[in-house]
């Protein structure tokens, strides 16, 4: 029994044969000298290749916009892009005439020396942008090698897909039927393989290093999504681990089908409201299907990371207009553009900074970029024409930011009627409350905020100052830590005091042990994948607010996490106990 760890890309446990893609070693590339005379004809052999690559991709496009979206449409327009990129053309050819190399060996080393250098940075967008490009030359290549491209739509069997790395296309084309989970050696959490898997469905473990050397097609293994583990040649006891959790999603999804439509009432009478986050608009119909009550978290920023695309008003508006549409009157909360700090996005000038966590960010760029911010509030406010729509923003730490923030939103409302655009009188307006300022401050917030939501990633982050993709100190960003349970108990109370809902769309909404605490410090909303509504709404209908107050009370005297999460386990286990 052999056991990989890697990135937790999206949830769900399966074991079933392997599938080991290697397409390295499908396209064998030669390498010639060119006679002078020779050298116009092979470039006139690059063109012809270039034309069957664009109608390859114009299909893939069409195809992604059909079962997965505009959005995702949108990865195979760059790649139409890059087919007709002059500088692209203009290197190649000036490498061609200097090198006198056959093409097919001239396009493998452009893209091994600009892949290389792209796949070794630390942001995700970059090593995302080095798929696309690996995309596009390998489509081009197969075509001068006439070579036809393996796709994984013919797939007959169930499998789990092994791979290096899974281009966009692949991901697009693949048989959603019979590929059971991914593992690939690349690849983060912001990558498309990890947005797709999630829209999909489809558990995935990304990141696991060296794996498809090790692993043989045909061999039994188990992908667990939610733990970012991949166990080949399971033995009996992780094999009957595997099944067993399969069997308990599969009950809780029939358990679902039950509690989908019953709201998440506790056994005195508690109303709360359960929400799904979302990365990208084909999650809505996800959500519905597992009962959320609306999106209390669309990460926008996810339509702006295709490589070399920024979305226009247009593109975003029907991208919100289709997830408001999706959730049928469902409150839609969309948070505006959080990039920086891990996302960056050259195109729009949010470049790689010495403290990026700490820098120009989510907001903060969006202030100092006027209407990179009024196209996409113009975009938010013409889709809530279509139905409820909140406007969120991230990472507030001022009750400045937040006025000006709105006044933006007034602007933007000022020119869509005078284009002409039907927008509402009000929308309602909140923010994330995830630096220890916001929750300081949360009383004075709260005069000018129409609800809170609390993002307990980044809230443990900065109170901790942890980062939190450090193993040395993972140990540390822990949602039970004292000083982290005061903020989120202070900034519920404010939001109690001005009258105004308080959410949670953190990891910490997820776990059913810490919604118990959070129903008993006073919570409204919970917001969190549209998996993990199940266990979260079953748990919430099983206790009572006032067992939940009595609990809160005793943790908030507690000092330290390891005493919180003992107790909580302890009082739920008797809860489950009695109710047996």
């Amino acid at each position: 029994m052999r056991e990989y760890r890697g990135i937790p890309a999206s949830p769900g446990v399966v074991a079933a044969p392997a599938f080991v893609l290697r397409e390295e070693e499908e396209l064998s590339v030669p390498s010639y000298v060119l006679e002078p005379d020779a050298i116009e004809g092979e470039w006139d052999r690059f063109l012809g290749a270039v034309d069957k690559a664009k109608a390859e991709v114009e299909e893939l496009r069409d195809r992604a916009r059909s079962t997965a979206g505009e959005e995702q449409a949108a990865i195979f327009e760059a790649h139409l892009l890059m087919l007709s990129d002059p500088d692209l053309f203009e290197s190649l050819q000036a490498n061609l005439n200097a090198t006198y190399r056959n093409i097919e060996r001239v396009i493998v080393e452009f893209e091994r020396e600009l892949v290389e250098k792209l796949a070794g940075a630390e942001d995700p967008y970059l090593q995302a942008r080095a798929a696309d490009i690996h995309d596009v030359t390998r489509r081009i290549l197969s075509h001068l090698l006439f070579r036809e491209r393996f796709t994984l739509a013919d797939l007959e069997s169930d499998i789990i897909l092994v791979a290096r790395d899974l281009l966009p296309s692949d991901m697009i084309s693949l048989n959603r039927a019979r590929v059971k989970a991914i593992a690939t050696e690349a690849g983060g959490r912001t990558s498309h393989v990890a947005i797709l898997a999630r829209a999909f469905e489809i558990p995935a473990v990304l990141g696991l290093g060296e794996l498809v050397e090790e692993i043989r097609t045909g061999e039994t293994i188990v992908v667990d999504g939610d733990r970012g583990l991949v166990v080949a040649e399971p033995d009996t006891a992780t094999l009957a681990r595997a099944a067993a959790a399969q069997a308990a999603a599969a009950a809780l999804e029939r358990e679902l089908a039950g509690l989908r439509d019953l709201p998440a009432t506790t056994v005195d009478g508690r109303r709360l409201l359960l929400k799904a986050n979302i990365e990208v608009p084909e999650e809505a119909l996800a959500a519905v299907e597992h009962g959320a009550e609306g999106v209390g978290l669309f990460r926008s920023e996810f339509l702006f990371l295709q490589p070399g695309h920024v979305p226009g008003e247009d593109e975003q508006y029907r991208a919100y207009r289709r997830v408001v549409e999706t959730m049928a009157g469902r409150p839609v909360t969309i948070r505006t553009l959080d990039i920086g700090g891990d996302k960056v996005l050259p195109e729009l000038g949010a470049l790689d900074e010495k403290n990026p966590l700490l820098g120009w960010r989510a907001i903060r760029f969006c202030l100092a970029n006027r209407e990179v911010f009024l196209t996409q509030l113009r975009a938010i406010l013409r889709a809530a024409a279509h139905g409820d729509v909140r406007i969120m923003f991230p990472m507030i730490s001022s009750p400045e930011e937040l006025e000006r923030a709105r006044e933006l939103v007034v602007e933007a409302r000022t020119e869509c009627r005078r284009r002409g655009h039907r927008v509402p009188d009000y929308i309602k307006v909140g923010i994330m409350i995830e630096v220890p300022a916001a929750a300081l401050a949360s009383d004075i917030l709260a005069r000018r905020a129409d609800f809170f939501s609390i993002g307990t990633n980044d809230l443990i982050q900065y109170t901790m100052a942890v980062d939190r993709g450090n193993e040395k100190v993972a140990y540390l960003h822990d949602p039970y830590q004292p000083s982290v349970l005061r903020l989120v108990k202070q900034t519920i109370e404010s939001g109690r005091a001005a009258g105004i809902p308080v959410g949670m769309c953190g990891e910490m909404a997820s776990d059913p042990s810490a919604a118990f605490l959070l129903l008993g410090l006073g919570l409204e909303e919970f917001s969190m994948s549209s998996a993990s509504l199940p266990a979260v709404k079953r748990l919430l209908r099983s206790v009572s607010a006032v067992e939940a107050e009595e609990a809160a009370l005793a943790v908030m005297s507690m000092s330290s996490s390891a005493e919180v999460s003992a107790y909580l386990a302890a009082r739920l286990a008797a809860i489950g106990e009695r109710q047996r």
